[in-house]
């Protein structure tokens, strides 16, 4: 990913080996890492088994949340491509027991059609 891409935001796929070291610690006994797609600082981490969202916030990023949302608990999504005239695009979804989808802005650029492509196998 070039330095351009990340200013503007734009997702790329993330080395899965360096990744598995980051997140062992978080991660379930039988769990694998599939694929993953970075935004700035923020990841979309798709294992064998749930979708973990990671934002990483403050001036340093050393404060991180992780959220995860296990593939079964997926009720359904949307992804909605930016626009001639709108920068970002949005991906929701939406979980089982909540009334509100989970919405993630994306940037102009972001590869929404692996994003949704890759929910889509992994909870149809």
């Amino acid at each position: 990913m070039g330095l351009l891409d990340s200013l503007m935001g734009n997702a790329s796929e993330v080395n899965l080996d360096e990744l598995t070291q980051e997140l062992r610690a978080i991660m379930a006994d039988n769990e694998s890492l599939t694929l993953a797609y970075k935004v700035i600082r923020d990841m979309f981490v798709f294992t064998n088994k749930r979708l973990i969202l990671i934002d990483k916030q403050g001036v340093t990023g050393k404060k991180v949340s992780y959220h995860s949302v296990p593939y079964k608990s997926i009720t359904h999504f949307e992804v909605e491509t930016a626009g001639t005239f709108d920068m970002d695009a949005e991906l929701k979804i939406w979980i089982s027991g909540q009334k509100d989808p989970l919405v993630k802005e994306l940037k102009r650029g972001t590869d929404v059609v692996g994003i949704q492509k890759t929910i889509a196998n992994m909870s149809l």
